[in-house]
């Protein structure tokens, strides 16, 4: 399919797709995708099952948020710049206004004393779900000492010496590119 001019009906029916996307795919990102796959591809007919997988590998290696970022690929890929804006504002709208409906609650009550307390009571269960997230992400980023001492060096640095994230993820990249370049070959000639 290639670029087409969007006519009234198909921008307001391309929102409308988009919009229920956002709207009703709790958990965003990855949970969007399989809604994606049959509306745009199932129902609408508007990609292959082949070429909406290629989307969504693209959206994957972008940065950004993958849902984002496969409607503005699948948009624009459909109906060109003005596909890619609908898209994105339809997938982003329904968030936006959730968050603003709540945000302009919150700024009513917030100086409420029980308000309050619900924030400070939901401040621990925040923590260990970080903490749980942590812990789930480490089987797989552990595999040795040297990925250990990395973050361990990673977690000084971010701590003690208030170095930049960005920074810190820099060295750790450039620790794997080293480590892939000095170990790499008795790793690959190994098998592993």
């Amino acid at each position: 399919m290639g670029e087409r001019r969007l006519s009234p009906r198909q921008l307001l029916s391309m929102f409308w797709v988009f919009f229920k996307i956002g709207a009703f795919t709790l958990g965003g990102g990855y949970a969007m995708i399989p809604l994606m796959k049959v509306e745009i591809v199932d129902r609408q007919n508007w990609l292959e099952e082949k070429e909406f997988l290629d989307i969504i590998a693209v959206a994957q290696c972008s940065p950004g948020a993958v849902a984002i970022n496969s409607s503005v690929y699948i948009g624009y890929r459909l109906f060109g710049l003005a596909g890619a804006v609908i898209a994105t504002l339809g997938t982003v709208l329904p968030s936006f206004l959730s968050i603003l409906s709540i945000a302009l609650v919150y700024t009513g009550v917030r100086a409420y004393p029980a308000v309050q307390k619900a924030f400070r009571g939901i401040y621990p269960a925040l923590v260990v779900l970080i903490l749980a997230a942590v812990f789930n992400l480490q089987k797989a980023a552990f595999k040795n000492r040297i990925d250990v001492a990395v973050a361990i060096t990673g977690l000084i640095a971010l701590v003690v010496f208030d170095v930049h994230p960005i920074l810190v993820i820099l060295a750790s990249g450039i620790t794997g590119l080293i480590r892939y370049f000095a170990g790499g070959r008795r790793e690959r000639s190994a098998g592993g």
